[in-house]
């Protein structure tokens, strides 16, 4: 079931990097593949975090997390 908003885009990286922590949050997301992928580009975990959401925002509504797809 998609979920009906996109609330990533609300999201600080602290916020995030704090909920990293607590298996209920994003429970499909391997943690492992989060901090591996950031260390494998080079580039600081927070770095990687606001990219990620940044792109998540970006296709939101056409990935059915939440809005109409355009």
């Amino acid at each position: 079931m998609p979920v009906t908003s996109c609330r990533a885009s609300s999201l600080p990286v602290p916020s995030v990097k704090k909920k990293l922590k607590d298996k209920g949050f994003a429970r499909t997301v391997n943690r492992h593949d989060v901090y591996r992928g950031a260390e494998e580009l080079g580039v600081d975990l927070d770095e990687h975090i606001g990219f990620v959401i940044g792109a998540l925002t970006a296709v939101a509504p056409s990935i059915g997390l939440g809005g109409p797809a355009s």
